[in-house]
């Protein structure tokens, strides 16, 4: 931090400002952790609750976190000398925290100075049933350098819309929501008993039980800015060693319970379909097994998806 003496903003809170909890986890994040943690000084929404989670970091990340702990006495900071996972370490922190409205932040991104200010305005707008806000992000690299946005952008605006409302259908089917971008209300939070720690990553659980019973609004606004480097990107996906599938798998498990009606099904067929197709094209065959399992329970097995699971067999 460049200017040791620069602090948080301060303003008294009012009826218009519900507190916003800000919950940075980090795992060596240290190249890009100052810019991540200026960028919640920067914020202009002046009602925050800011947790500094590091989750067993080996490089300087502790020392980093505890330099701006330090010149802001009201942030919340927490060392953990193991790895909790993105899930455990989240939780223990939103258990703690007092926010009408949360952001799980990564610290290898950045939130842009009217963020908060921006996605709490929108639920003041919206009826009670909203349980998510979620936006528009910046892809950037390593150097901080725009590499384009999450959703494509045309002369015409966003195509296609991201969705809004009802999203279950749409989360089961694909993959939209940019995850740095979601406030959560912490009323959807507290009923889904927050992340489920089980699972290696949180995001699609979160989506399928959030979206059963809350709607999600799409903010027309770049409100983040979503790194890429290696650290960052599996290398393993879809192999058998890629952890994520098993949670995947887990997941896709609840949304087949959840799921209400033909067209849901349909929907998560569609999924399934993906998930096994890709999971055959890099010999992964016992999970692409398992995904046709999933697949036979909605009742939307087509003729490759059988051809698919009987080549997975043999392989297998």
């Amino acid at each position: 931090m460049e200017d040791k003496e620069k602090k948080a903003p301060q303003s008294d809170l009012g009826a218009s400002a519900p507190l916003v909890t800000i919950v940075a986890l980090c795992h060596n994040h240290a190249p890009f952790l100052r810019e991540a943690l200026d960028s919640i000084l920067a914020q202009t929404y002046p009602a925050l609750e800011v947790f500094l989670v590091d989750n067993g970091s080996s490089d300087a990340s502790p020392q980093i976190l505890g330099e701006y702990a330090a010149a802001n006495p009201s942030w919340k900071l927490t060392l953990h000398t193991q790895n909790l996972g993105l899930c455990a370490g989240f939780n223990q922190a939103y258990r703690q925290s007092r926010g009408a409205f949360l952001i799980d932040f990564a610290t290898d991104d950045v939130l842009l100075p009217e963020r908060v200010a921006q996605q709490v305005a929108a639920f003041q707008r919206l009826p009670a049933s909203y349980g998510v806000v979620y936006s528009d992000a910046e892809l950037i690299d390593e150097q901080s350098r725009f590499m384009r946005h999450h959703f494509r952008r045309t002369a015409k605006g966003l195509q296609p819309r991201p969705a809004s409302g009802d999203v279950f259908v749409d989360v089961l089917e694909r993959y939209f929501i940019s995850t740095p971008t979601m406030m959560m209300r912490r009323a959807t939070l507290d009923e889904l008993g927050g992340y489920d720690e089980t699972l290696y990553y949180e995001d699609f659980d979160f989506w399928v039980r959030a979206a059963r019973n809350w709607h999600f609004h799409f903010l027309d606004e770049v409100t983040t800015r979503k790194r890429k480097h290696p650290q960052a990107m599996s290398r393993t996906a879809y192999l058998p060693s890629d952890p994520h599938l098993d949670s995947t798998i887990r997941t896709c498990h609840k949304a087949l319970g959840l799921c209400k009606n033909p067209r849901e099904l349909t929907a998560l067929a569609v999924r399934l379909r993906w998930e096994m197709r890709q999971t055959v094209r890099w010999g992964n065959y016992r999970h692409s097994l398992a995904f046709y399992a999933l697949l036979r329970q909605t009742n939307n097995v087509g003729f490759l998806d059988w051809l698919l699971a009987r080549w997975s067999r043999l392989r297998g």
